[in-house]
């Protein structure tokens, strides 16, 4: 069999395919050529040898996976935060000093944008996209903001009054498994 061949079944079946499906039909096709099979099935495909080697293995061993998955359990890039075990710590030391609404409640949110956190966060040697940062505000319960304001007027002498009734009644109605919604309706 040749490389046109083996690149022209696998170009046919690659859309109908997911990572374990392409991993699979690479080590069956390698499997089918023998000796020196994984590397023409890699060149063809562009599939590394060491992934047609893995399916092979996996095909050895007879084991099935749990419907839907396409990887062992464990299997995939490890989380961010497991990698980088400042990250969290760095975001929150720059979210911390702008954060608004009461500490203690439920009601957190940021006026720095998430573009210019990742900025900061990648200064400081993290590698951090946007959306890993509004991925990261959200698990530790900032709610993201859009900032309309030019010019912050002066605040209301009841401020923290309010902010204060506001969590009263937020906790109220989430204990009461009911939902809340925040709206900033200044004139």
């Amino acid at each position: 069999m040749d490389l046109r061949t083996i690149r022209g079944k696998f170009q046919a079946l690659a859309p109908a395919l997911d990572e374990r499906g392409r991993r699979l039909w690479g080590a069956t096709e390698a499997r089918v050529l023998g000796r020196g099979g994984i590397t023409l099935v890699a060149r063809a495909t562009r599939l590394s040898a060491a992934t047609i080697a893995r399916g092979m293995r996996e095909l050895d061993s007879g084991e099935v996976l749990e419907p839907g998955r396409v990887r062992w359990p464990g299997g995939g890039r490890k989380r961010a935060v497991e990698k980088d075990r400042t990250l969290l710590a760095d975001l929150e030391a720059l979210v911390e000093p702008t954060a608004s609404g009461d500490p203690e409640s439920p009601l957190l949110w940021t006026c720095k944008s998430v573009r210019k956190l990742a900025a900061e966060l990648q200064a400081m040697g993290h590698e951090v996209s946007r959306r890993l940062v509004a991925d990261l505000l959200h698990e530790s319960g900032y709610s993201l903001q859009a900032n309309r304001k030019t010019q912050e007027r002066a605040s209301h002498p009841d401020r923290d009054a309010q902010f204060r009734h506001i969590n009263r009644q937020v906790r109220r109605f989430q204990a009461a498994r009911q939902p809340v919604i925040s709206v900033d309706a200044e004139s």
